[in-house]
């Protein structure tokens, strides 16, 4: 685990420090807040430890919920290895939340490779792997980029239909759309090569074409255990710290978005309370 830890880091070596990634001051909103939610990433039950993760998980749930944002999302790597416990501790902390939670699927939910039964074992447990939520006119696509990575013969053709189809509703009523995934489109440059962290280039062009054309504002993903921050011809592509474990020694935490009409977006850290007990 520590020598993959070392080659899985070193893919990210190069790319901007968080420290540069986030400004001293959070950037406000100019326009009126319409709503705000919140963005975790990997909660990966098992992944920084199975204790460490269950109690990071519940304090995010306490700091969410204190802070009354509309919903929030997880962007993927529910837990690390997909069991009856590791579900079960899953759903029994995330049923303490107070708001709505949308879940994305990551590898470690439905596999490198996800299969039928892998699949259908995340739908059991968790529920739909791919779907979308309107709210306050914005369109949340939770998509599986599971789908996307690697390629499942009769599923993956319905998810792109699913996708492309909810992309063009979106459009038609001038909604904007934020995406919500597991794995990003890339972590450095748009062209780069395939990579464990990111999509495959043909792939990735196709579905960075479709954002740019149907008024996405946002691509929200996790996988990375590391702040990106990245921008595509007007779209925010943001991975956001974990709960679990962090490859680039960010504390414990979660994103928290402002949004205004029209597409606008701010997003800044707000750390875990109660680490030191």
């Amino acid at each position: 685990m520590k020598l993959l830890n070392l080659i899985f880091t070193g893919l990210l070596v190069g790319s901007t420090s968080a420290a540069e990634i986030e400004p001293k001051v959070p950037v406000k909103l100019v326009e009126p807040r319409l709503f705000s939610f919140a963005q975790m990433c990997d909660t990966q039950l098992g992944m920084g430890g199975y204790e460490h993760d269950v109690k990071t998980f519940g304090l995010a749930v306490t700091r969410i919920n204190k802070m009354k944002p509309d919903f929030v999302v997880i962007c993927g790597d529910l837990v690390s290895k997909a069991n009856d416990k590791s579900w079960a501790d899953f759903n029994r902390i995330k049923a303490g939340f107070k708001i709505p939670c949308h879940c994305a699927a990551g590898n470690h939910d439905v596999g490198s490779k996800p299969t039928a039964e892998s699949l259908q074992a995340y739908r059991e447990n968790i529920g739909k792997d791919y779907y979308n939520v309107e709210h306050k006119g914005y369109t949340f696509v939770i998509a599986n980029t599971q789908l996307w990575k690697a390629p499942l013969k009769g599923e993956s053709e319905k998810h792109d239909k699913w996708f492309k189809g909810v992309l063009a509703a979106a459009k038609k009523k001038v909604s904007p759309v934020v995406v919500v995934v597991h794995y990003p489109l890339f972590v450095k440059t748009s062209d780069e090569k395939e990579n464990y962290y990111n999509i495959p280039l043909a792939k990735r062009m196709e579905l960075l074409k479709l954002c740019k054309e149907n008024g996405v504002v946002a691509f929200l993903a996790g996988h990375t255990h590391k702040l990106v921050v990245n921008e595509y011809k007007g779209i925010q592509l943001v991975n956001g710290e974990t709960t679990s474990k962090n490859f680039d020694k960010r504390p414990m935490g979660f994103r928290w978005w402002d949004v205004a009409t029209k597409g606008k977006m701010v997003h800044r850290f707000v750390a875990l309370e109660g680490m030191d007990k």
